[in-house]
């Protein structure tokens, strides 16, 4: 966000800049050059100048939390640009060290900082991200996850991105310790993972899908640490590109509601809605969905309605046990369950939301009915349809969809279709013009059945075969490939996804020229050293990304396909030799080192340069980084966000805000996706985050 400088005032502007100088003169020279709404200096320690360390910037001066974070150079010095006029504490963390004693300044200020060298190795660790302490957990052995067909690969996955990782952070300092009250060890675990509302959930994995094997490690895990087991290495400070980070920090919605996503722009055009309000899902916390106005740095929220007054809510599903936070108290209370927002050209919000209940299904969907889809599959129930608010009108529309929803993106097409994720064992999709034109839902959407073309013959044929049957060389087949993610190609306007599980894999459809008729899909599965697929997306030349719970980010190229794609035999193991892996940075598991323990929730690509770090440019979240690595010429950059500790999340996108206005009219925006906003730094009253990661020329670029 560019500061306006003329509310700085002339005087601040003509003024002498302040020094606060807490090291030495020498140092003081040093200082890099500051326009009147920065604040800069040099970080030096008992060992000299520090680099690769953050510079926290915070005031508690407007509506919603608001820091800057940046990192210092080679010769330890930093620039806090363009800062709103208020009081900031300011601040020094970084790997080795222990947080600096705070200064009070205004913009304009050079402040030079001491940082502290941390006392004892303890000291120091207790700001390393999360993986460094998850990575030290024990595996258990083969026999002991026998029950399991992928092994002792399938409970990795499934202690990563595929379960225990998949709602929030563990390793940070709130789950490496334990509530006294809940005992230590294994039973400390199986008492932890009941608390609150997704207690129930929470404990099928664990005890039920995975056979109670998870609180035995977890627990192993937390009662060494409790005793003094540090992790084995420390971090890497930031380095090279790292150090352009400029990270802004605010927060919105409550203490008990938590966001699943964000949106501020349309994907495919990025500059819709430059430096506007941005827009969260909070899922199943809350009806209120919250509203961002950087600009204003201001946080209201838009209450969503459903269609049906017996639409279900959250509340009715009490804490399986008292949570050490919120007690008996079901906290979150929400009937349109909203998953995923999505800005059009027209600044428009689309969410995957529920309008109705499950079994109020129009009788369009169902057998009997003409309409196209319904003839060829059927649907008798939808969990979560679709929803656009206007901005500029305020009004909410339900839209009524067969199938069910989950992710969504829309395509480059005339259309302006609209596909989603979350309907099993169909892909459904909105026809947007047909929508706007008309407001009728029955005759603006479609749904397909995954169906491979087993015959060969180039076309979807009826009368395949079933889920579970054997491969009929004369028939197509059916198969069960529910999307995750979704993601339209804009290289040839098929359409992809991931799908979640073990191994994993991702889907192709080409919808021809009358879906569902002319659906044809094509799988591929996720061939080793990759396992554990969940979220994905596409670059602008049709290669997927996808993160992966081996601890690698998968990319995979139709184009380097050597065999044939339709026919009895691909059926998902062909065209591994499209498949390429790259690791995420981090430490693993112990006597897995090919593997980084990371556990990326979703993947997401840079289309169009909205990062700053190119064109194309695939990114994931670090789910226990804090922060979202991109693959940059082959090597991953992390824009970590070390205050507050313990950042999470689930999806962001970027925005183009002024073309013309360099890194500062470009930017990430990534919201915490965890369910457990309390668990992080700050602990209990704490709000969801949301962080403008930019990236500029250079450490002191202003």
């Amino acid at each position: 966000m560019p500061t306006n400088r003329s509310v700085l005032g002339t005087a601040a502007a003509s003024a002498a800049l302040l020094t606060l100088s807490l090291t030495a003169s020498n140092a003081r020279a040093q200082a890099p050059a500051l326009d009147a709404d920065d604040i800069g200096g040099v970080v030096t320690s008992s060992k000299g100048p520090e680099a690769g360390v953050w510079v926290i910037a915070e005031t508690s001066a407007f509506q919603t939390r608001f820091a800057k974070i940046v990192v210092t150079d080679d010769a330890g010095r930093y620039v806090v640009p363009d800062l709103p006029p208020a009081d900031y504490q300011i601040w020094v963390r970084g790997y080795g060290l222990a947080d600096s004693d705070k200064t009070t300044a205004k913009p304009g200020a050079v402040v030079n900082l001491t940082a502290k060298i941390a006392p004892t190795p303890a000291a120091a660790a207790q700001v390393y991200p999360a993986i460094y302490w998850y990575s030290m957990q024990k595996l258990p052995s083969a026999s002991e996850v026998a029950n399991l067909p992928g092994g002792v690969n399938q409970y990795v996955a499934s202690i990563k991105n595929l379960s225990c990782i998949g709602c929030h952070q563990i390793g940070q300092l709130a789950t490496r310790t334990i509530p006294p009250a809940f005992g230590h060890g294994q039973e400390g675990w199986v008492r932890r993972i009941q608390s609150g509302q997704a207690g129930g959930q929470m404990l099928a994995s664990a005890q039920n899908q995975l056979g109670g094997v998870p609180p035995k490690y977890l627990g192993d895990w937390t009662d060494r640490v409790a005793a003094g087991e540090l992790p084995k290495a420390p971090p890497p400070r930031p380095k090279g590109v790292e150090r352009n980070v400029v990270a802004t920090v605010y927060d919105w919605a409550t203490p008990m509601a938590y966001m699943h996503d964000l949106s501020g722009t349309d994907k495919r055009h990025p500059t819709v809605n430059g430096y506007g309000k941005l827009y969260g899902a909070p899922e199943l916390s809350t009806d209120d969905f919250p509203i961002l106005d950087p600009k204003t740095i201001t946080a209201t929220s838009l209450h969503a309605t459903v269609r049906d007054a017996d639409t279900p809510t959250t509340k009715s599903t009490l804490p399986t046990q008292p949570s050490n936070y919120w007690g008996s108290e079901p906290i979150w209370d929400s009937k349109a369950n909203a998953h995923n927002p999505m800005l059009d050209e027209q600044g428009r919000v689309w969410y995957t939301a529920v309008v109705r209940a499950p079994q109020t299904q129009p009788a369009f969907c169902k057998a009997g009915s003409n309409h196209p889809s319904a003839k060829l599959f059927p649907l008798n129930q939808s969990g979560r349809q679709l929803a656009v608010y206007d901005p500029k009108t305020a009004k909410y529309t339900y839209i009524d969809t067969c199938y069910s929803t989950h992710h969504l993106q829309f395509a480059e097409d005339a259309n302006n279709t609209l596909w989603t994720s979350g309907g099993g064992p169909v892909v459904g999709w909105l026809n947007r013009k047909v929508f706007d034109e008309t407001g009728d839902a029955e005759k603006a959407q479609g749904w397909t059945a995954i169906v491979l073309d087993t015959n060969g013959n180039g076309k979807r044929d009826e009368g395949y075969t079933e889920p579970g049957q054997p491969i009929d060389p004369s028939k197509d087949a059916r198969v069960n490939a529910a999307f995750y993610a979704v993601m339209p190609s804009p290289a040839d306007g098929s359409i992809w996804g991931s799908t979640y599980g073990y191994p994993g894999s991702i889907v192709r459809i080409v919808p021809g020229s009358n879906p569902p008729a002319t659906a044809i899909s094509e799988v591929f599965n996720v061939p080793p050293p990759g396992f554990g697929s969940r979220g994905a997306d596409i670059d602008r030349n049709g290669v997927v990304w996808v993160s992966l719970g081996s601890g690698h980010l998968g990319s995979f190229d139709r184009r380097k396909c050597k065999g044939p794609l339709n026919g009895p035999k691909a059926t998902g193991d062909q065209c591994p030799e499209g498949w390429s892996f790259y690791r995420y940075p981090g430490p693993g598991f112990e006597g897995r080192p090919d593997e980084s323990a990371e556990a990326s929730y979703y993947s997401w690509v840079d289309q169009h340069n909205t990062s700053g770090l190119g064109a194309n440019t695939p990114m994931s979240t670090g789910n226990l980084s804090d922060g979202v690595h991109a693959l940059v010429n082959g090597e991953f950059v992390t824009l970590r966000l070390p205050y507050p500790l313990g950042f999470y999340s689930k999806g962001f996108e970027g925005r183009i805000d002024d073309a013309s206005a360099g890194w500062k009219g470009r930017g990430l925006w990534v919201p915490s996706g965890d369910r457990t906003p309390w668990l992080k730094e700050g602990g209990k009253g704490t709000k969801p985050l949301v962080v403008h990661f930019q990236v500029r020329p250079d450490p002191l670029a202003k």
